[in-house]
């Protein structure tokens, strides 16, 4: 999903959109907090049912290896470190750094944030995060933009349903499971 098309649900359900604008809404004050409010609520997301990533990468012998490097590595900032393979290592300063032991090609999974949008994103920039997600935060950025609305309690409903959809929010990607083939022996 684009940015413009979260944009376009989020004014839909807190009936602000007008597709004749350039802002999609005639409302200046919901038109400049939109970027913003996404950007930090799919942070939040992000830390709930992380955005896993996987490099192979070659190391040397008494490497370091930041969150820095990786992330610069994978074209995003790194959260949190998942498994290390292929080549021994030691985590140092609190998991965030990487010691290689010996030559070889690492296989990395960790976890990345979204990409930032700011005020100065396009509109057609992908959102990055797995598709439950991106169902849940029209709720979240509708109930941050209506939270300081004194006419009516819209803010706390939609503040509500997005509480409601953050506890049913599966944070898996798969399931693990096992398969016994030729039956069991008793």
């Amino acid at each position: 999903m684009t940015l413009f098309e979260m944009k376009e649900r989020i004014l839909a359900l807190i009936e602000e959109g007008n597709p004749d604008s350039a802002f999609l809404t005639e409302d200046p004050d919901i038109a400049g907090k939109l970027n913003p409010v996404i950007d930090q609520l799919q942070f939040e997301l992000a830390r709930l049912k992380k955005l896993p990533r996987f490099l192979k990468l070659p190391v040397k012998a008494g490497e370091v290896l930041d969150f820095a490097a990786l992330g610069k590595a994978l074209g995003a900032e790194v959260y949190q470190l998942g498994a290390v393979s292929g080549v021994p290592y030691t985590l140092r300063a609190a998991g965030s750094v990487m010691v290689f032991e010996e030559d070889g090609v690492a296989n990395i999974e960790c976890f990345v944030y979204p990409t930032r949008i700011t005020r100065q994103t396009a509109d057609t920039t992908e959102l990055s995060l797995s598709p439950d997600c991106l169902e849940i935060l029209p709720y979240g950025v509708a109930a941050d933009l209506l939270r300081s609305d004194p006419t009516a309690q819209y803010g706390k409903m939609y503040a509500q349903r997005y509480e409601d959809l953050l506890r049913r929010l599966d944070p898996r990607y798969n399931v693990a499971g096992i398969f016994v083939e030729g039956g069991v022996a008793l």
